[in-house]
This record gives structure tokens, C-alpha cells and sequence, in this order.
């Protein structure tokens, strides 16, 4: 009976297929895999029922988690297809790959040296079986068969040829080789135990380029030379889901497919392979909207067959079938299949492990909080609006800002629907497998969610300086339900505000401190420390600011410019210190010797806020575009006043009449200087605003006096004052 060798594609239908029927006739009793052996122990988990692939064996270093190594498995993998079958059966199975707890070992002896890369051995055979790449030569004669024992000889043949041909190490790279032939040398010391142990029949799956490698064993005390001295690290092995997306070469993973969804379709699919799929396009594409019929299935159908045989092959792949969808479904139209490709070829599929697979306490706290919440992952990205009145909303809210606190972004956003009120939030959700790593990195904190959310928050706070990242800091703990954090969070802010010399910093603080004293109450926090930190910090600014911006350069008025912005829509939100901030922005709008950006804010927002009186506004606007001002100052303090809204120059014929004559009067040189910046300036206005001045521009220009433009027709606002009498009852 022997040692049988099937070499395979670590994730391909076709293999998988086969190995199936080729383990049948073979019927072994020990099957080895080409995988860690640290994570034997979690094989027989993937017997039951709830463990629905696509998932991934995760084997990290205990003491750094982010140092590890995945192994996936879909539902068309060989490996897996290799296990079940065992499994099913009672038969020995273990993994025979070299453990991890070497490679990442070697990992560390080797951290800077430069991987080798075998490119792609597979394409000399492809090259000369007329295929422009290994990957369509390989579906087409593997993967898109299933031969049982007969494709595995001829596997064998063509990678004997195939190494012999290459010697080996073309590898490159001392590392790499090393890294390779110590790997070879643990699957054959692997074969050689399970021989000792007395089977007689030896299933052993790999992937196909390690076949020759196995199939004649050297002496054995070549294989203990190659392995001695092998470095080792603590490691800690479980299974997680893992996603079809990440199984692509495009996700990065060095064993990927460029397709998976349809890989999954080849594998799960039996029969009526091509209609079924092309069913499956239609369906989709009807889901978007777009007219398909089961007409457009019969003719894509026929026409995949044509082009099929048109090529010789005796079954539509992949390519044949995108041609017919496009041809026939789409009239030519490629865009749609974008769509395709991301839902159906590579798919979204996310795989569910057994609640008692092994995992860190934070993990198993997440999915108990996942399942209670009825908030389940998925690989699609979707939007959840939550109602934070409801309980069980609210208590998802502070669960996704506590995994956000530990940097375990499963949800990303939680702003306030517009709108809606304070009560209303907006996430996006995709769970990424990735987020995995990052729950083992955070399970250092503490066993569950609000335990290393609370501990991880304290360490943040004590290293954090900067002011501003503080505030940030301080709402994400309110709002993530941690009172006994905000605590000393606030204490530090307060002696980091009172210390700050910088008045950025301050300025960029005020916006969060803001929001906090204002919605902090929807969620029954309490604001009194907030209060006192944002009326000092307001007072500060506004004391501090006329010296700020004096002699500041152009660079800096555009940053100062957002600054100013942010901390007066702060102090619109909590309605205090209004007086002394307008009081700033008086007197920066009345001195000439300051940056014209912020000369002409200053005076917009006084204007806006009824501040200051019109004729007034007129007169600085006037004398700041006047024949006496430089053209570039003039012009940057009508950007200050106008960026963001025009509807002042649609209706104030006085302004317009003064920038109307102070355009009129530039030399055609200054005019060409300053034009990026009014262009830039007028397109800030809306849609509606420019046609209003297009209009007026193209119909004469202005008025000669602002007052034509108030005198009061009193027929038609008779008729209009009757109208809102009867709305509103009056006799």
C-alpha cells in the first residue's frame, strides 16, 4: 500500500474534487496535511456542523500577537475536503508542515533579510501548452476536472519534470532555501513517524510543487541535520472566520486564487454548472435594477457553449461566461460587471466557527455580546442606524465605541443622523478577519470588552499630551459608558488646557469640548467639568487671539481661518461667551494691518449675527477693495467674507455694486494675478447662487442706489397679506 503523494492547489475546487474521489478508492489509514502541527489539537473541530467555512487556523506569538500566521480553509480547499474525510471516518489525520512555532522563529533570525520569491514555475508548462498564464492553464486542466487518482499521477509527472528542470534553487535567497528545505525535511520526518507507527496506507496532500520532494525519503539523518537547532517561540493557535475576499491574490495572501466565489460555485455545483451560474448573474443584476430576462439566461448559455467550443475546451469557464453576461445581458456594457466580479466571482461569503473553539476571554466576550445584541458579523459592508432611546441600541453604540477604543474598528462613523436629533447614530459595519489579531493584541487589558476597554483608556490618558487628541479622548469615554475613566481623563485635560501656550491647540479643543457640553445629556453624562474646562479655554482664545493673527503669513491665516470657523460654530452649540467673542471679532475685522482672510470673516460673521450694521459692512468692504488697497489684500478679504455663501451679493445690492466696481477698476495684470483666487472664492457658492449672478451680470449689472431696491409694491403686497391673514386666523 505505501506512501501516496496528491499534490494539490491549496484552494481549488478541481483538486479538491478529486482528492475526494482518490481518498475513496485509496481508502488510507493515516492521512497527513500540509499544515501546522501546533494547531492538531483544533482539527477535530472541524467535524461539526457549525463549522461553516470560509475560515482560517490563526497561530500567533504569545508574547506579540500581531507576529502570526493564518491558514485558511474554504469549502473548496483540499485540506479541508482531506480532514472531513478522515474525520468521517475515524482515520488518523495530523498536519505535517513545519510548526510554527519554528517558522516564526526563523522569522526572527532571519527580520530584515530579504525574502526569496519563486515566481511562477507553473508558467514554463503553460507557456508551452499555448496559455498566456499558469492560472487559466491550471483551472482548465485541474480545477475544472475531476479525475480521482489519474490527475495526481500526472501532477507528479509534470513537478518531477518541472524541479528537475528549474534544479531547485532558483528559489533565490539563503534564507528562503533554508527556510523551504527545512520544511521538506519536517513533512518527510512526518511521513517517516507515521510509518513507524505501523500504516500500512499513507494519504499524504500537499502542494503540488513539494511532491518530488516526498516521494523518495533520503536517510534520515539528513533530515535531523537539516532540522537541528531549530529556534522556537510561545505560540497560541485557534480558528476564526475568514472571508472569500481575503482568499484572493489581490488581498495579498500568497496562496491566493483570483476567484473564489466562482471556485466555491465550481465545487458546491455538481451539474448545470454554466446555467446555474449564469442564473445567479441574472438574479443579481435584476436585484440592481437592470432589465435581465430568462430569455438573456437561455441565449448568455448558448453562447458561452459556442464560445466554448469555438475554443476547443469542452466546458464554458469563467471568461467564456463573463463574455456571454456582457454580450448578451449588458449590450456590451462593462461596468456592471463590477458588480459581478465583487459579489459573485470573489463573493462575500463570511464563515462561523463552534462556540467552543479555543480562543482569548475577549473573544469569547464579543461573540456573547454579538449574539445577545443580535448583532451578527458580515464581510459586506452595511449602514446600521441605532435609536439611542432603546436600550439594546444603546447597547450596541457603547460596544462598538469600546472595540473602537481598542482599536478594533468593526464599526466605523457613529455620527448623528441629520436631522434626526442626538438621539440617532450612523455606523458602517464590515467585519475584516484582521480584527481578530487586533482582539488577541488587546486581551492584555483585561477578559472582557469594558475591562480592556477601561484599562487600555487609562494607559491612553496618562500618555496622552496633546491637548486636542485628549478631548477627542474624553468624548470617546463618555460615550463608550466608562464614568470611572472620564474622571481622571477630565483632571488631566483640565492641567494640560491650564498649562497649553499654544493657542491652536486650545482652538482645535473647543469644537470637542462643545459637542460634549452640549449632547453629553442625551446619554445622562455629566458636563459640569467639561463646562468649566470650555469657559476657560473660550476665555483664553478669546483674549488671545488679536495677538495671534497679527503678522501671521498666508499659510497660516488659511489655518487660523478653519480654526476661527470651528470655534464659533463650538460657541453657537453651547450659547455662551457669545459677547466676548464677538467682541474679538469686531476688532479683528477693524484693523487694516491684519491678514485680509480674517478681516473679511471677521466682519461676515459680525454681519450674519446682526452684530454689526450695514451701512458699516459696506463702508469696511468698500474701503478694504478701494483703489487704495492691494489688489491681493482686497482680494483676500473679499474670500474671508464671501468663501462658503454668495446669497449676500445676490440680494445686498450694495455689496455687489462695490465688488462690481472694484473688479472693473483692477489692471488687466492684477486682474489676471488674482483670478485663480476669485475663481476659487465663487466656487464656493452654490449652484443657485452663481446662476443668480450670471443672470444679473448678463441683464445690466447693478442698480445705481440700494434703495430701488426696497421700495414696496402695494397692490401685490396687499394680495399677499390677505393670503396671511386667513393662514393664521386673523380677522
Amino acid at each position: 500500500m505505501g506512501v501516496h503523494v496528491f499534490g494539490i492547489r491549496h484552494h481549488g475546487p478541481g483538486s479538491a474534487r478529486s482528492l475526494q474521489l482518490a481518498l475513496g478508492q485509496l481508502q488510507p489509514s493515516c492521512v497527513l496535511i500540509e499544515g501546522p502541527p501546533d494547531a492538531d489539537a483544533l482539527i477535530p473541530l472541524f467535524e461539526t456542523a457549525a463549522m461553516q467555512p470560509p475560515v482560517a487556523l490563526l497561530l500567533h506569538e504569545r508574547e506579540h500577537p500581531t507576529n502570526a500566521l493564518y491558514y485558511p480553509f474554504a469549502a473548496f480547499s483540499p485540506e479541508l475536503i482531506a480532514m472531513r474525510f478522515a474525520l468521517e471516518r475515524g482515520i488518523a489525520v495530523r498536519f505535517m508542515d513545519l510548526p510554527v512555532t519554528h517558522q516564526l522563529g526563523l522569522d526572527a533570525e532571519t527580520k530584515g533579510e530579504p525574502r526569496g520569491v519563486l515566481g511562477d514555475p507553473l508558467a514554463l508548462i503553460a507557456e508551452a501548452a499555448g496559455y498566456a498564464d499558469s492560472e487559466r492553464w491550471w483551472e482548465h486542466m485541474v480545477e475544472e476536472r475531476q479525475d480521482g487518482r489519474e490527475i495526481f499521477e500526472a501532477i507528479r509527472y509534470a513537478m518531477v519534470s518541472l524541479r528537475r528542470e528549474l534544479e531547485w534553487d532558483v528559489r533565490g535567497g539563503e534564507a528562503e532555501s533554508k527556510r523551504e528545505a527545512m520544511r521538506e525535511a519536517y513533512m518527510r520526518q512526518t511521513i517517516r513517524a507515521a510509518i513507524k507507527e505501523g500504516h500500512e496506507a499513507i494519504a499524504v496532500v500537499c502542494g503540488a510543487w513539494h511532491v518530488p520532494a516526498l516521494l523518495d525519503l533520503p536517510p534520515e539523518k539528513t533530515d535531523r541535520a537539516i532540522l537541528r537547532g531549530m529556534p522556537k517561540k510561545k505560540i497560541d493557535a485557534t480558528v476564526i472566520p475568514w472571508t472569500h475576499g481575503r482568499l484572493t491574490v489581490s488581498s495579498g495572501y500568497g496562496a491566493g486564487v483570483r476567484s473564489p466565489g466562482w471556485y466555491h460555485h465550481l465545487f458546491t455545483t455538481p451539474t448545470d454548472v454554466v446555467t446555474s451560474w449564469l442564473t445567479k448573474v441574472a438574479r443579481l443584476l435584476r436585484d440592481e435594477g437592470l432589465d435581465v430576462s430568462s430569455a438573456h439566461v437561455i441565449e448568455s448559455v448558448r453562447l458561452a457553449d459556442a464560445l466554448a467550443s469555438l475554443r476547443g475546451r469542452p466546458l464554458p469557464g469563467l471568461d467564456e461566461m463573463n463574455e456571454a453576461a456582457k454580450t448578451i445581458m449588458l449590450f456590451g456594457d462593462e461596468l456592471p460587471l463590477r458588480l459581478v466580479h465583487e459579489r459573485l466571482v470573489v463573493g462575500q461569503s463570511l464563515g462561523s466557527v463552534p462556540g467552543d473553539t479555543p480562543m482569548v476571554p475577549l473573544m469569547r466576550d464579543l461573540a456573547k455580546q454579538q449574539k445577545s445584541l443580535r448583532l451578527k458579523p458580515a464581510a459586506i459592508e452595511k449602514e446600521l442606524t441605532l435609536d439611542l432611546r432603546k436600550p439594546n441600541d444603546l447597547k450596541k453604540s457603547v460596544l462598538l465605541r469600546r472595540l473602537d477604543l481598542l482599536r478594533v474598528p468593526w464599526g466605523v462613523g457613529g455620527d448623528r443622523g441629520a436631522g434626526l436629533g442626538t438621539f440617532k447614530e450612523t455606523w458602517r459595519l464590515c467585519w475584516e478577519p484582521e480584527l481578530a489579531i487586533r482582539l488577541v493584541e488587546a486581551g492584555v487589558y483585561g477578559g472582557t470588552i469594558e475591562d480592556a476597554a477601561r484599562a487600555y483608556a487609562l494607559e491612553r490618558v496618562a500618555k496622552t499630551e496633546d491637548l486636542a487628541q485628549l478631548t477627542i479622548l474624553v468624548r470617546q469615554l463618555m460615550y463608550a459608558e466608562l464614568p470611572d475613566v472620564v474622571t481622571p481623563a477630565l483632571k488631566a485635560l483640565e492641567s494640560r488646557a491650564a498649562v497649553a501656550a499654544d493657542l491652536t491647540h486650545l482652538m482645535v479643543a473647543i469644537p470637542q469640548l462643545a459637542q460634549l457640553v452640549r449632547y453629553g445629556d442625551v446619554r445622562d453624562t455629566a458636563t459640569e467639568v467639561v463646562r468649566e474646562v470650555l469657559d476657560e479655554l473660550v476665555t483664553r482664545v478669546a483674549v488671545g487671539l488679536l495677538p495671534a493673527v497679527t503678522g501671521i503669513n498666508e499659510e497660516a491665516a488659511e489655518e487660523m481661518f478653519t480654526n476661527i470657523m470651528n470655534v464659533h460654530g463650538a460657541i453657537g452649540l453651547v450659547d455662551a461667551h457669545r459677547d466676548l467673542w464677538f467682541d474679538t471679532l469686531t476688532k479683528i475685522g477693524g484693523k487694516d494691518a491684519l491678514p485680509g482672510l480674517l478681516r473679511g470673516r471677521a466682519l461676515r460673521l459680525c454681519f450674519d449675527a446682526q452684530r454689526i450694521e450695514r451701512d458699516e459692512v459696506e463702508r469696511r468692504f468698500s474701503y478694504a477693495l478701494s483703489v487704495a488697497s492691494e489688489p491681493a489684500h482686497a482680494a483676500a478679504f473679499a474670500e474671508g467674507f464671501l468663501r462658503g455663501s454668495g446669497q449676500i451679493l445676490v440680494y445686498d445690492e450694495g455689496l455687489w455694486a462695490i465688488l462690481d466696481r472694484w473688479i472693473a477698476t483692477l489692471q488687466a495684470e492684477a486682474f489676471e494675478t488674482l483670478l485663480p483666487l476669485l475663481r476659487r472664492t465663487f466656487s464656493t457658492f452654490t449652484a443657485p447662487e452663481r446662476r443668480q449672478m450670471s443672470e444679473r451680470i448678463a441683464t445690466g449689472g447693478v442698480t445705481a442706489t440700494a434703495e430701488d431696491d426696497y421700495r414696496i409694491d402695494d397692490e401685490r403686497a396687499a394680495a399677499a397679506m390677505d393670503l396671511a391673514r386667513q393662514m393664521l386666523g386673523i380677522a
